[in-house]
């Protein structure tokens, strides 16, 4: 079902709330490791592709990207993108350490890099859950 062009202008404020993150001045590498993160855990396929291409066009490795899935037994990713990866883990499974985490994301980050982290990996979640249901299969 082509969903964008059914609804352009709802999804079109979707894809509009994307750009805006994406132009807020945050760290877009540590957005797009987020979404595709997201995007894993989701199952979406098409969304898995897209963000693996955009992290190896910000320069991060394919090995790198590889060890995404066991991010937590790996010293490929630091600090900080460890914790926006628990945040977006605990933001899509509705951890019970949500209250800990945002802590931990706040001791890290500013309170704007904080909402467009959360807002970001939100949206994502939405967004795959749009192609999921009533994309095309790729």
């Amino acid at each position: 079902m082509n969903y964008k062009e059914i609804s352009q202008e709802t999804i079109g404020f979707l894809y509009k709330s994307h750009r805006s993150i994406r132009t807020s001045g945050i760290d877009e590498t540590l957005v797009a490791l987020a979404e595709l993160r997201v995007s894993q855990l989701n199952g979406c396929a098409y969304c898995c592709a897209f963000h693996a291409e955009e992290l190896r066009r910000f320069g991060m490795s394919l090995q790198v990207i590889d060890k995404l899935p066991g991010w937590k037994l790996t010293n490929a990713f630091n600090q900080k993108q460890k914790l926006v990866l628990q945040w977006a883990e605990a933001i899509t499974l509705l951890h019970n350490d949500l209250d800990t985490v945002r802590t931990q994301m706040l001791q890290q980050f500013s309170e704007k890099e904080v909402v467009e982290i959360t807002a970001s990996i939100s949206l994502m979640n939405a967004l795959n859950r749009l192609r999921i249901t009533l994309g095309d299969v790729d």
